[in-house]
């Protein structure tokens, strides 16, 4: 035990940008409870408040603070009670969405670390790209939480599992709506 936090010690900050609204207090309780490690991704130190990183290079970012989504066509999943917009890395959020949440930098200058981590669902729910880069945002929850993650190097059940208990600290007010639902609406 001692050597592992010897070499963790040695290992470099992660540069990440906080997010506009990271130094609101919302974000505390959730910071606090985040994971130490999510699979065999250990958590790292990162260079800005509210932000969170795991595994070496890393392979899960988290930024507390970020724009809420507003109504959006972009797929939504709930994972032990946390509603996440899933989009592609690089790919904007869908027309529709009142406001977005923010567009990952990958070339170093943004707000994840220039070797930037992926997202994506099981792959059994069809969400894999070519690049496996996924960024999830939480949805009725303000502030919001956005990951970026990798998904060739960790799973997105396992990260989305691991992380609900302390994302679940800002409160949500908001859940996603599926067709299900829409088709219950009342018409008029």
């Amino acid at each position: 035990m001692g050597l592992t936090a010897s070499l963790s010690a040695c290992s470099t900050a992660v540069s990440v940008e906080a997010a506009p609204d990271a130094a609101n207090p919302a974000c505390a309780p959730e910071m606090i409870a985040l994971p130490d490690s999510i699979g065999d991704a250990a958590l790292r130190k990162t260079t800005s408040q509210a932000t969170a990183a795991w595994g070496d290079p890393s392979a899960v970012v988290l930024r507390c603070g970020v724009a809420s989504p507003g109504p959006t066509t972009d797929r939504c999943v709930t994972v032990n009670g946390v509603d996440w917009v899933i989009r592609e890395a690089g790919r904007s959020p869908s027309a529709s969405a009142s406001a977005s949440p923010s567009t990952p930098a990958t070339s170093g200058a943004g707000p994840y670390p220039t070797a930037s981590p992926s997202a994506s669902a099981p792959a059994s729910q069809g969400t894999d790209t070519e690049n496996g880069t996924y960024v999830l945002t939480t949805f009725g929850r303000s502030p919001a939480t956005e990951l970026l993650l990798d998904s060739s190097k960790i799973s997105s059940a396992t990260v989305l599992a691991t992380l609900a208990s302390a994302v679940a600290k800002v409160p949500q007010t908001a859940k996603c709506v599926g067709q299900a639902e829409v088709a219950q609406l009342p018409k008029g």
